[in-house]
């Protein structure tokens, strides 16, 4: 293959398949500790047998499946489109050639704005010219404008989980154990590891953003939804303390995105927010109002949610205030795919989810709750625009292994396999006005 145009192509050439076919992309991956502990070692960890009696002939504990008791479902990550990374960037219309730069055209009609290609022009003089007007004559109206662009940059960030297991543990788990291929065993659990935190990285909170002196390294996750839709107001509110330690600045983690800031005034970076301030007595309870009023700035702004990221109790918050006055929630077929939620039936097996105004409010179980109220608030909500919101891939998830059962264990040094999760890809967006979020609610 000599091009890539979409994701399915990127597949294509990193796993060598023509016709790839379903929706492999970003569904396996993972981190464990090594597996090489010696099976006779004896202390409170470890299920040695000091005295075999009836019971000790036959294990409970041990069997040919293994059972997860962990919930590693993975949404916000399935949810995104996947796009092939292609540019190191992208431009983006940060203002009109005249009007301003908010939702709606900015005029005035009291003989105080601007003239022709201004912020803030005349009613009468935006495009209205006399006729046989001369080219470039300000009193016909006519003059040279441009709209004004911006150019963001993003860094691919690299993502890989390491485990390794060693030969005696291989063995054993063939004869005692009877699990089998252990290999094949902690490959599944592993990817579906690796998959998962993924999806914290892209819920991570904003206010972890602050913590710069503990989590100094942040910025080699993806860049979390929860800082792309977010605004100079929210930053500031959260800022010198109230949630986060340091003090944000144009140049450090909280207040910079894809090359540009919005931490030294409101800008084209800022998405819809509703958070009000922080305080610890500013928690606001949650209603179908403030739901209505983010998805119509939303769609006054020019943007189209698509889906409401949220946790499992603010859904149910929600299905409550519909109840009270005997509505009910209508629900969906959704199924995630490379190119994020499509709602018709495909090749794949889909889910049901409530719809909110036709939305589908998707859950996601790592969702944060952005408040500073003694109360244990409810989850935040990410009204977003799946269209100009994205996953570019440079690498999709490949697994990577050696060893010894390869032939080769000088490769890894060690008697023993040593395995690896890797995927390069970065979060994108190119209207933030169009999305939108409700923080600090109970």
């Amino acid at each position: 293959m000599g091009y890539i145009n979409t994701i399915r192509d990127l597949e294509a050439s990193t796993y060598g398949l023509p016709n790839f076919g379903g929706n492999s992309l970003l569904k396996q991956a993972g981190v464990v500790q090594g597996l090489h502990t010696a099976h006779d070692i004896a202390d409170a960890a470890a299920s040695g047998v000091t005295a075999i009696d009836s019971t000790g002939l036959y294990n409970v504990l041990y069997g040919q499946k293994v059972w997860s008791m962990l919930n590693r479902e993975v949404n916000a990550l399935a949810m995104l489109s996947k796009r092939p990374y292609t540019s190191s960037g992208w431009r983006i219309l940060k203002s009109r050639p005249f009007g301003g730069s908010g939702s709606t055209l900015t005029l005035q009609s009291d003989g105080s704005g601007g003239g022709i290609g201004s912020d803030d022009p005349q009613a009468d003089e935006i495009g209205g010219v006399p006729e046989n007007a001369g080219l470039s004559t300000a009193a016909d109206g006519l003059g040279a404008m441009a709209p004004t662009y911006a150019q963001l940059f993003m860094s691919p960030k690299t993502i890989a989980h390491q485990f390794d297991i060693s030969e005696l543990a291989m063995e054993m788990a063939q004869i005692d154990d009877g699990l089998g291929d252990i290999r094949a065993i902690i490959r599944e659990d592993m990817g579906k590891a690796h998959a998962e935190a993924q999806n914290k990285m892209l819920v991570m909170p904003l206010e972890f953003y602050g913590e710069v002196s503990a989590l100094g390294n942040i910025e080699r996750n993806y860049t979390s939804l929860l800082k792309i839709v977010s605004n100079r107001t929210e930053i500031l509110a959260l800022d010198g303390g109230v949630l986060a330690t340091d003090t944000a600045s144009a140049s450090n983690a909280l207040g910079k995105i894809y090359g540009d800031e919005r931490h030294t005034a409101a800008s084209f970076l800022d998405a819809e927010v509703d958070s009000s301030t922080y305080a610890a007595s500013s928690v606001r309870s949650l209603t179908l109002t403030k739901i209505n009023d983010m998805i119509r700035r939303l769609r006054v702004a020019g943007g189209s949610p698509k889906v409401i990221l949220t946790g499992y109790d603010t859904i149910q918050a929600i299905a409550d205030l519909l109840q009270a006055q005997e509505r009910f929630m209508d629900r969906k077929e959704v199924i995630p795919t490379v190119n994020g939620v499509r709602g018709i039936k495909g090749q794949e097996v889909g889910f049901r989810v409530a719809t909110y105004y036709d939305i589908p409010l998707i859950p996601v179980k790592e969702m944060t709750s952005t408040t500073n109220s003694s109360d244990t608030g409810i989850s935040d909500m990410l009204f977003l625009d799946t269209d100009h919101l994205w996953l570019q891939v440079m690498k999709p998830t490949q697994y990577f292994e050696d060893g010894i059962s390869n032939g080769n264990p000088f490769g890894v040094g060690r008697l023993g396999n040593q395995a690896l999760y890797r995927t390069i890809a970065e979060t994108g967006c190119s209207f933030f006005l169009g999305q939108g979020k409700i923080t600090n609610i109970a």
